[in-house]
């Protein structure tokens, strides 16, 4: 084999392969796009769910972010009775031990 034999030759399979290639390029493209359009559909829900969910936590009517339900209750007892009263010891009007 002369020079341009071998050279026709590689330059040959060369072609081969990257009609190989080319050939698995376009079988695969539509696959590739349709996995990529429904990741993105997936991350835009997502992110859209997220966001309602912020909204309706922040917006919604009615309730109290600044934490004062959790002292009502508390409030709500000492506004009834003393806990003095409660054990059965002498109390004034205000509640207060009375002593004397």
């Amino acid at each position: 084999m002369n020079f341009f034999q071998i050279t026709l030759v590689l330059s040959s399979m060369k072609g081969g392969k990257m009609q190989d290639i080319s050939a698995l390029i376009k079988e695969a493209k539509p696959l590739y796009f349709t996995r990529k359009k429904h990741r993105n559909q997936m991350k835009i829900g997502a992110t859209m769910m997220l966001c309602a969910g912020l909204l309706l936590t922040v917006f919604w009517p009615g309730v109290q972010n600044d934490g004062s339900y959790i002292w009502e209750t508390g409030y709500n007892e000492v506004e009834t009775a003393s806990y003095v009263e409660n054990l059965g010891l002498p109390v004034d009007d205000y509640g207060l031990l009375l002593v004397g």
